[in-house]
């Protein structure tokens, strides 16, 4: 089945351009929020809807879930992440090496298929500590 084409959103490109310009690993609420000035006509489940067709066809990828939030990173390269688990703060990691080995080693121990892995840390930020 041929996939659909994609028509031009003025919405779904406003909604990418926040999350790209964002270091901050948001959740769709902040995204509206932030576009909701300039985009009136804007719904929650628009961006909500966006971010899941983006998530899929892999323009922006899913961090964690914190505060029951999907929480999103546009930087689909390869890297880790560490999560703050008493503020919620979402870092990248890039100086954690990305290593296929560890997806061909889990293969090699499964019968599905193995496409990818993502790597997760999570404790208390540098402000958490110090708090």
């Amino acid at each position: 089945m041929a996939e659909k084409a994609r028509r031009y959103s003025r919405k779904r490109e406003a909604i990418r351009e926040v999350l790209m310009g964002t270091e901050s690993h948001p959740n769709a609420e902040w995204i509206f929020n932030q576009l909701k000035p300039q985009i009136p006509d804007l719904s929650l489940a628009t961006v909500y809807r966006n971010l899941s067709e983006m998530k899929q066809n892999g323009e922006v990828q899913s961090v964690a879930f914190w505060d029951g939030k999907e929480r999103f990173d546009g930087n689909v390269k390869k890297h880790s992440h560490f999560v703050c688990e008493k503020c919620g703060k979402i870092d990248d990691f890039h100086f954690v090496a990305h290593d296929t080995g560890i997806d061909e080693f889990a293969q090699s121990h499964y019968d599905g298929k193995v496409d990818f892995h993502s790597l997760v840390f999570h404790g208390r930020c540098r402000d958490c500590i110090t708090e």
